[in-house]
């Protein structure tokens, strides 16, 4: 008897115990991130303007998907979204986190409304975001809206006031980018479709639970605001609208497939599941509550770029405006000169049908331009490419990617000057008497920087392929990063066409675009991850390298002022990608405790920081940000992103597991509390040095990692 009241006992407390755990997808808040820094101890200067943050979305949106449905609180401005803001413009289908998109805003409305003024008051106690789901009373017309969505379709639920009139503005001459054309029209008692010619033209199929009495217009000037009016029915409005880049009969089709028919609570219910499903690929155990909150934050906010561009039907509209279905997911550019660094292999890691449609996307859009696409600056799409390939990931034609990367690396085109940079073994840079941050020139230190190391990653791939000479080719030019070394002073430098250096070397001034891409020349002077030895090696010894590198972390930010550069730990900026895997360059001179110090420092106060505990040190940049923290909490970062392994720290929390496409789960345990590894283990095998392979990883065995 006493042994079934002690079971029953057990019982109990393990259902209370398991109740009481959270699932992965209630410890995200998609509103972090949205607040913006004010605070010089934060920002590292004392701003005079609105410095950019973290430029999230808080709104509703799938894993990779076409729709975000999102608040705007001011366009031209980021995602469209600032903690800060007090009125809400409307309620935008696009967003990335960067000045476009925000397309197709909608604004629930009531009475009497102007074309100059619909804007509606909020307030954050009246307002909450989750995955999949995003809620906000408006003040100015008393209305609670709800907003939900799947891959293609949103569904928006707008709870009136009982007598007042519904109305909806869908104010189409207003995005992010310039607004070329647009249309809305009734199709019937309960439909209505357009579209909105911006960067790209989206269609829009919208079925309302209301009967339409007519589509009107608010007019000034030369000003034309669309408001759809409804006849008025006793319970919420409701709509639900199907989205496509091809056409309004696709937007329809994708809105039949996925959401009509479906009540609001069901599809958001689906879209909860659809983020647990993901989330859940990754378990953590150990670490505080916080620590969870700003993980799976980081980790859900990976996951919401580069977005689909397809329809279910699998048309798609490609770069000559031609409609093609070509049997696999098109999905827009990733932001590859952020997330070449660590998303991308996050977003291989746990989804890799997704990252194989990327690849196959950027193919496309290759053999159309005769050039594989790039982003914003260098030529990441090699890395990108390359690191999947080494990693397994090989639904794509490799051959065709190749040809594409060989002729980036060798023809004048998408790299910028790779004629001089071939020539030379630098790109130089112009002579400019008195430069400012805001100066435009070649970027050039930068570019060659980053050229060698795409060098490095079509070299890898030209080795897997056989291609011996352009191999050799490819490697001599990896090492053109010593041509911009200054021995006399320690840092990469720029340099005139005449191989002489420029003047008037200032090695703490930022600049956006000359000699270096948003960053000085502390943050640009370690970026060597193909050759991390011969870096050490134009130092007198690792000790002066030692010596140089904390300096990096220890002299203080002279008080710049920039917009994106932002959160220093001395010179080091955590707030911009340029110099996101410096952290770890004490491994390869004996001190890898040095590195976590500063690993966890920054995990622990670059993530929440503000009164409201909701800003990053800086720009997300479509997922990079977050990344870092995702894997750095994890215990493990691709330092060299083209190569197949990674750099192993210490975790944050005593055991994560991740389940693997593959089906094996890939566990991480730590022993003990200290800084500095001591042994590590892999399937009980000991491993010498601090790396493990992709190929190791998906075995699916557990890392141990002892620490003191």
């Amino acid at each position: 008897m006493k042994k079934s009241i002690v079971a029953v006992v057990l019982l109990l407390l393990i259902t209370t115990h398991l109740q009481a755990q959270k699932a992965p997808v209630n410890y995200v808040n998609p509103l972090l991130g949205t607040a913006t820094l004010w605070d010089p101890k934060d920002l590292g200067f004392v701003p005079t303007h609105r410095t950019w943050g973290a430029e999230v979305f808080p709104g509703s949106s799938l894993p990779n998907a076409m729709v975000q449905l999102s608040p705007v609180t001011q366009f031209h401005s980021g995602s469209g979204y600032q903690y800060e803001g007090t009125v809400i413009y409307g309620f935008i289908h696009t967003s990335k986190g960067h000045w476009n998109l925000c397309n197709i805003p909608l604004m629930p409305a009531t009475g009497q409304i102007d074309a100059d003024d619909y804007k509606s008051k909020f307030s954050h106690k009246n307002e909450s975001a989750h995955p999949g789901y995003y809620q906000v009373y408006l003040e100015r017309y008393h209305i609670n809206v709800e907003l939900t969505s799947t891959l293609r379709c949103a569904f928006h639920k707008y709870t009136f006031k009982p007598g007042e009139s519904k109305k909806l503005i869908a104010d189409l001459s207003l995005s992010n980018e310039r607004v070329r054309s647009w249309d809305i029209h009734q199709e019937s008692a309960n439909v209505f479709t357009g579209f909105q010619q911006a960067g790209e033209k989206m269609y829009f199929y919208a079925v309302t639970n209301h009967k339409i009495s007519k589509i009107d217009s608010l007019k000034k000037g030369s000003r034309i605001v669309p408001v759809v009016n409804f006849i008025d029915e006793n319970k919420p409005l409701e709509i639900q609208i199907g989205f496509s880049f091809v056409s309004i009969k696709n937007a329809k089709e994708n809105l039949e497939k996925e959401m009509l028919g479906k009540s609001f609570d069901q599809v958001r219910n689906e879209a909860t599941q659809t983020w647990n499903n993901l989330l859940s690929k990754i378990s953590v155990t150990g670490g505080t509550e916080r620590q969870k909150g700003i993980f799976y934050s980081c980790l859900y906010r990976s996951f919401l770029w580069p977005a689909l561009r397809s329809d279910a039907n699998g048309d798609f509209t490609d770069l000559r405006g031609k409609v093609v279905n070509k049997g696999f997911n098109y999905y827009t550019e990733p932001s590859l000169w952020d997330d070449y660094r660590n998303k991308l292999i996050l977003l291989g890691l746990l989804s890799p049908k997704v990252t194989n449609d990327v690849i196959k996307s950027l193919i496309d859009k290759g053999e159309i331009t005769g050039f594989m696409p790039t982003f914003f600056h260098g030529d990441h799409a090699s890395v990108f490419i390359t690191g999947s390939y080494l990693r397994g990931l090989r639904d794509y034609d490799v051959n065709t990617a190749y040809k594409l990367m060989l002729k980036n690396a060798t023809v004048e085109g998408t790299r910028k000057y790779v004629d001089e940079y071939n020539t030379k073994g630098y790109i130089s840079e112009l002579d400019v008497a008195n430069p400012v941050t805001e100066t435009v020139t070649k970027a050039a230190v930068t570019k060659t920087l980053e050229y060698a190391y795409d060098d490095y990653a079509v070299a890898l791939l030209a080795q897997q392929l056989n291609d011996t000479a352009n191999y050799r080719m490819l490697m001599k030019r990896t090492k053109n990063y010593k041509n911009v070394f200054n021995p006399a002073t320690g840092f990469m430098e720029g340099r005139l066409a005449n191989g002489n250096w420029v003047k008037n070397f200032n090695p703490y001034y930022p600049y956006y675009e000359y000699m270096y891409r948003e960053a000085n020349a502390w943050q640009s002077s370690f970026f060597v991850p193909q050759d991390v030895p011969g870096l050490i090696g134009l130092y007198k010894s690792k000790h002066a390298f030692e010596t140089k590198l904390d300096s990096l972390f220890t002299i203080p930010w002279k008080g710049y002022e920039a917009y994106n550069i932002s959160g220093f730990i001395g010179q080091y900026c955590q707030g911009n990608q340029p110099d996101h895997s410096y952290a770890f360059l004490y491994y390869f001179v004996g001190k890898q405790e040095k590195s976590q110090v500063l690993l966890d420092s920054i995990m622990n106060h670059f993530y929440d920081l503000g009164k409201e505990h909701l800003s990053y040190a800086g720009m997300d940049d479509a997922g990079e940000m977050s990344s870092w923290y995702v894997f750095n909490a994890m215990g493990f970062y691709p330092f060299s992103p083209a190569d197949p392994k990674y750099i192993v720290s210490v975790p944050l929390f005593n055991k994560v597991k991740i389940q693997l496409d593959n089906g094996n789960i890939y566990t991480v345990s730590k022993k003990n509390s200290g800084k500095k590894i001591t042994n590590l283990y892999y399937g009980g095998k000991k491993i010498d040095g601090y790396f493990i392979t992709d190929k190791d990883l998906k075995k699916g065995e557990q890392l141990v990692i002892i620490t003191n």
